[in-house]
């Protein structure tokens, strides 16, 4: 089924950015806002590389983690508090955010064969939904729903999403988390399948020095035109 066809059925609004760029945040307030349905893809991929550590699999071996993904269930479940995260039946939402999943799931991602794998799964779970979606990641617009009615790009420089991330998990020093940031950015950018970039029809949006109110006002008004059309 062409993802054209897949429209029709279904409104997705598409939301991609670097980490750390807020998308999250973003992606759950329009979810509140409009009655969508929040797909955090990012929790997908973390939910399969902690599978693959769990495994001990080596996450830069791309035939050994594609294996993992075979036979392998991962359901977002939208909840008052946000999506709780299925791997195989587990709920395993409180243990994606660990530094050390976080990592991997960087590692694990960048598997041609795998991204197809959870391209189909993301395309899928949208689809069954049966009603509108807001879904982000760092492919959205670009690769599982290039024909989406919106497509927001949020960005903001390494250093201000390195404080952002820091406040959130000061496991290791802001120095640290900075210079991961920027680690994970070339990953992400120069990956060979599906690389980090704003689909040709994305809104820009740059969110280094925005208030957050100034954030959510301005997506706001971008799927508000989105949807009256």
């Amino acid at each position: 089924m062409s993802s054209g066809v897949e429209q029709k059925r279904v409104k997705v609004v598409a939301i991609d950015g670097p980490a750390g760029a807020g998308k999250s945040t973003v992606a759950a307030h329009l979810a509140r806002t409009f009655g969508l349905l929040n797909l955090e893809t990012g929790a997908m991929y973390r939910a399969l590389a902690l599978k693959v550590s769990r495994k001990g699999v080596n996450p830069d071996d791309a035939a050994a983690v594609t294996g993992v993904t075979t036979g392998t269930k991962i359901v977002l479940e939208p909840s008052e508090a946000g999506n709780r995260v299925l791997l195989d039946g587990e709920d395993v939402t409180t243990q994606l955010r660990a530094p050390e999943v976080t990592a991997l799931a960087s590692r694990v991602s960048v598997h041609a064969e795998v991204r197809r794998w959870m391209v189909a799964e993301q395309r899928s779970m949208a689809l069954a939904s049966g009603r509108g979606v807001v879904m982000e990641g760092r492919d959205i617009g670009t690769e599982v729903f290039p024909d989406a009615i919106v497509k927001i790009f949020l960005d903001a420089s390494a250093e201000m999403r390195g404080e952002r991330r820091f406040e959130q998990n000061p496991v290791v020093s802001l120095d640290e988390t900075v210079r991961e940031m920027k680690n994970r950015d070339a990953r992400d950018r120069s990956r060979t399948e599906s690389p980090l970039r704003p689909a040709e029809d994305a809104v820009v949006v740059d969110t280094t020095g925005m208030k957050l109110d100034e954030v959510m006002a301005r997506v706001d008004d971008l799927v508000r035109v989105a949807f009256s059309r």
